[in-house]
């Protein structure tokens, strides 16, 4: 299997991709492939948003490539995600794309134009306490559907967000159907009042009513100057109260070494 890494959000670090390059050597399963943007910089990002979407639309159309990991999260893959999926060619749904946090946008731009993806770590990830262990997890589901690195809990179709990316995406062309889904949400540096605010708008939105449930990921919140007076579990489970959508528990699932896999798609 060939793996591309490209970096739609913020650069990758050299020590990150070197560890990372060095477990894939080790297991010799799998061909990494880290594209020269991915150390670009151009203010926040990876390089401009058309070097950024350059290099997306480079491996998506290279019949060399298996699969798209995406280096890190941090902020900018929505200024692309659009033009990432236009006129899309058919190689790019013969691949299968990983990632999370801020590339939870492109994650649902792709799956909404046919294309395999599934939220887990990414190779920045390495640097993390742990961080081995959530590179060995991510490549062997690429490598072989390994199930042991899938979030178990999980009975049927499911997406799965970092929550403020996804109540950023609803109601754009990105928004993807809820409907018969489960819908899996992570939070990380966010106080509590702002998850309360965050949940509100989700669990206001028409289409995310229509999904099966959600479940709560792992939640890394700061302190706040006055204690909100709920954690972020009785936050979801009111807002799921309020709103009509079934809460169905925790799910393996955050901004951790322990991250697991969650396709947005069945199947292999």
């Amino acid at each position: 299997m060939r793996i591309a890494v490209v970096a739609p959000s913020c650069p990758l670090k050299a020590e990150a991709a070197e560890a990372v390059s060095a477990i894939v050597a080790a297991r010799g399963d799998a061909e990494l492939v880290v594209n020269p943007q991915c150390y670009l910089s151009d203010g926040h990002f990876a390089g401009s948003d058309s070097e950024r979407l350059a290099a997306l639309r480079e491996v998506m159309v290279d019949p060399a490539v298996d699969a798209v990991w995406f280096a890190r999260g941090g902020y900018g893959s929505n200024r692309i995600a659009e033009a990432a999926v236009r006129d899309l060619p058919d190689a790019a749904r013969l691949k299968t794309f990983l990632g999370y946090s801020d590339g939870g946008f492109l994650l649902a731009a792709l799956h909404g134009a046919g294309c395999r993806v599934a939220h887990g770590p990414m190779p920045q990830d390495v640097l993390r306490a742990g961080g081995e262990g959530a590179v060995g997890r991510a490549l062997d589901w690429l490598v072989r559907r390994d199930p042991g690195a899938v979030e178990g809990q999980v009975a049927g179709p499911a997406f799965a967000f970092n929550l403020t990316v996804l109540s950023c995406l609803l109601g754009t062309a990105l928004e993807p159907d809820f409907a018969g889904r489960e819908l899996l949400v992570e939070e990380v540096d966010e106080e509590h009042y702002r998850i309360d605010r965050l949940m509100f708008h989700l669990t206001g939105s028409a289409a995310v009513r229509r999904c099966a449930g959600i479940r709560l990921g792992r939640c890394i919140v700061p302190e706040n100057d006055r204690p909100f007076g709920s954690d972020e579990e009785a936050i979801v489970r009111d807002w799921c109260g309020r709103s009509g959508v079934p809460y169905l528990g925790r799910a393996d699932i955050g901004h951790d070494a322990a991250n697991k896999i969650v396709p947005f798609f069945l199947g292999v």
